[in-house]
């Protein structure tokens, strides 16, 4: 059985892995990387990393990247599957917000129960994405499908849906928050700037200009 901490680091590996493959970038994780994620030191990284690679959740040599093995992936998917549910009973059925329900998640997650996690998503009807617009992977890992595109590489005059953000941190959806901006949000791009890349919109509350950095983490459709 996998310790708290350890399903920390397969989740981790995941997430920049996913970044890595959006971004084209090579395959394999750095430790610094990895310790910079964790916000630890890249000492405590290897340690861990020689106690998963003897339980075969990772592939790992020193100086080398890391990669997950088979049995790691599943793990790590298995965390992120109870955490996007997690956040999604949270904010559906008790009242937290988007910007609440990471840190409670980061939490529950860990809870080792099966049958909880199918009950779970049985109660809330089998949702496919979390309040973040983070697709929801099913119990056998596979994750479902969907087209996005940043809000800062959108042409104007083009009515779209906010589906999803790449950023989750609090201090990012506050922000969203005093624009009037949600999932499910509607907004047409009107200009974009040349200077600083920043995108004039229209919501639907305003017409405002958001800088190309917000921009960037809206995602669309």
């Amino acid at each position: 059985m996998l310790t708290f901490v350890e399903e920390n680091y397969l989740k981790g590996i995941l997430h920049i892995s996913t970044q890595q493959l959006r971004n084209e970038e090579s395959e394999g994780v750095g430790t610094n990387s990895l310790a910079e994620y964790l916000k630890i030191k890249p000492s405590s990284v290897n340690e861990m990393l020689k106690r998963l690679n003897q339980k075969k959740m990772v592939n790992y040599k020193k100086y080398k990247k890391i990669t997950l093995t088979e049995d790691g992936k599943f793990q790590a998917l298995r965390v992120v599957r109870k955490h996007r549910l997690w956040e999604t009973f949270l904010y559906t059925k008790l009242g937290f917000e988007w910007d609440e329900v990471h840190d409670v998640a980061e939490q529950l997650e860990h809870i080792k129960s099966t049958k909880l996690i199918e009950k779970i998503d049985a109660f809330l009807k089998f949702p496919k994405f979390d309040p973040h617009g983070d697709p929801i992977p099913d119990i056998d890992g596979n994750f479902p499908v969907r087209t996005t595109t940043a809000l800062n590489k959108v042409k104007p005059n083009k009515l779209k849906t906010v589906l999803a953000v790449s950023d989750s941190s609090k201090k990012f959806l506050s922000h969203l928050e005093n624009l009037n901006i949600k999932i499910g949000s509607s907004i047409k791009v009107l200009d974009t700037y040349d200077y600083d890349k920043s995108v004039q919109i229209t919501t639907d509350h305003a017409t405002i200009i958001i800088s190309e950095k917000v921009a960037k983490h809206i995602l669309v459709g």
